[in-house]
């Protein structure tokens, strides 16, 4: 029997031996949300390079501090950064490690789909 060619969308990984709980898809689903905005994407991605301050984000994201203050507030609420005082300032910073790796995977699979299409262009 001949074998089956294994298409780009393969998985790498076997599948969990049995399947998650819904309050575990849940907690899952909402750290997604969290990610799903690209405002969060770039606060998240200015933090990644240090800690800012509030100011520092603001100016960062191109959008006012009332909408910088509510990303920041969903990102926290999802365990994702971490905020402290300092003086009248705040300062955040990732809270949440795997957010760097997260963001390498993503970067990494996006490059590679850009090769690809590239060379189908050629």
């Amino acid at each position: 029997m001949p074998k089956k060619s294994q298409s780009k969308h393969s998985r790498t990984a076997p599948p969990p031996e049995k399947s998650l709980p819904d309050a575990a898809l849940a907690m899952i689903a909402e750290r997604f949300r969290a990610l799903s905005e690209p405002v969060r994407l770039r606060l998240l991605s200015t933090l990644m390079a240090g800690e800012r301050n509030v100011t520092q984000l603001v100016e960062a994201a191109g959008t006012g501090q009332a909408n910088v203050s509510k990303h920041l507030s969903i990102l926290k609420q999802a365990g994702m950064i971490a905020t402290r005082r300092e003086g009248l300032s705040t300062i955040c910073a990732i809270a949440d490690p795997s957010i760097y790796q997260l963001c390498e995977i993503m970067c990494t699979r996006l490059k590679a789909e850009h090769t690809e299409r590239g060379k189908a262009l050629e």
